[in-house]
């Protein structure tokens, strides 16, 4: 690859990662990575592919209305939502689409807790969360 490729392909990058960056979303995966190393002593990092994946399945224990992510927040992450019980309109989960996702810990908590048990039928473990956040922080 030559020079003004690489040069192309940095400039279309960098404003993605400039929005993934922020400090609140930065010290809660820190401590998503701190309690999954307390859980696993093999945890080595966070992975956006576990992350897509958990956004994508289809899972069996939760409510038949919400079996994944899709079914409320769209294949499309970056696209508005809706909610598939209520209706409520909601705003993309993609960090690119919507750069104060996942900057408060305490909403950023009260949606795990009620999405996965909706969606997985039990709560979301520490790895859950950090594979998703980063995946969305990617978006």
């Amino acid at each position: 690859m030559n020079r003004r490729s690489l040069l192309a392909i940095a400039l279309a990058i960098f404003p993605i990662v400039a929005l993934a960056a922020d400090p609140r979303r930065d010290a809660m995966l820190s401590d998503y990575a701190a309690e999954a190393r307390r859980l696993d002593a093999g945890f080595t990092d966070f992975s956006p592919q576990r992350g897509e994946t958990l956004f994508r399945t289809a899972w069996n224990g939760g409510d038949a209305r919400t079996s994944s992510c899709t079914g409320c927040h769209t294949a499309n992450p970056r696209q508005a939502g809706r909610n598939a019980k209520t209706g409520r309109p909601i705003e993309p989960v993609a960090v690119s689409a919507n750069p104060r996702r996942f900057t408060d810990k305490v909403e950023v908590e009260k949606h795990f807790l009620r999405d996965c048990k909706s969606v997985l039928g039990r709560e979301c473990t520490a790895l859950e969360k950090g594979d998703y956040i980063t995946f969305m922080a990617g978006q």
